[in-house]
């Protein structure tokens, strides 16, 4: 059986990092706490509209802990001398749940491909020294649909297991969306499979 992770490093709040200047180029980094794509759409979209007369807007982001996603994009600047450099830096700092976006203002000179990666490296460097690191739990988000009857019993799991209810629908019959920590999961599921399917969960 694999080793699941619980926990993992992501930075606790959206950062924007010192500007780095380099022959007339200024690159300025941001660090964003993200869990979807959508969310990732939307920060480089908001990046874009502030930073309208930029050149560049670069960035790399990760999603996942024991399922990872990546990506990376160069936005015009020479194959893997922004994007690679800037999730180089994900992976040193070992976060995951995180966007980085170097925004670059051309200077009129070329910087050359080392060039390059030193800056975007040192962008990205620059964003995550100024967010502060935290550890969050893995969470699962999982649907209980059950009777009114049942209500009671349902509650009681919810305290036990401490679950976070964001979506609900009362009826005869109930439907509850539900966030619990990957620790919790296995007990909870085993609990919910008492009731002899009076209660159904879907993950």
């Amino acid at each position: 059986m694999k080793n699941e992770k619980y926990t993992y490093l992501t930075v606790a709040s959206d950062s924007v990092g010192e500007v780095y200047k380099e022959k007339g180029s200024k690159f300025i980094g941001y660090a964003f706490s993200v869990e979807t794509e959508e969310e990732i759409k939307n920060h480089i979209n908001q990046v874009k509209i502030i930073h309208a007369k930029a050149r560049h807007w670069c960035y790399a982001w990760q999603l996942g802990v024991d399922i990872i996603t990546y990506r990376t994009n160069d936005n015009g600047e020479p194959n893997n001398s922004a994007g690679k450099p800037i999730y180089g830096q994900i992976l040193a700092a070992n976060i995951t749940n995180v966007l980085i976006i170097v925004v670059r203002y051309y200077g009129g000179t070329k910087l050359g491909v080392g060039g390059l990666i030193f800056a975007y490296k040192k962008g990205a460097s620059n964003a995550l020294k100024i967010a502060k690191i935290t550890k969050k739990t893995v969470k699962k988000y999982i649907s209980l649909t059950f009777e009114y009857k049942d209500l009671n019993t349902v509650m009681k799991m919810i305290k036990k297991f401490d679950v976070k209810v964001i979506e609900k629908q009362m009826d005869l019959n109930c439907y509850y969306k539900l966030v619990i920590r990957k620790s919790y999961f296995s007990d909870f599921k085993k609990q919910v499979s008492n009731y002899d399917n009076s209660i159904l969960m879907k993950i």
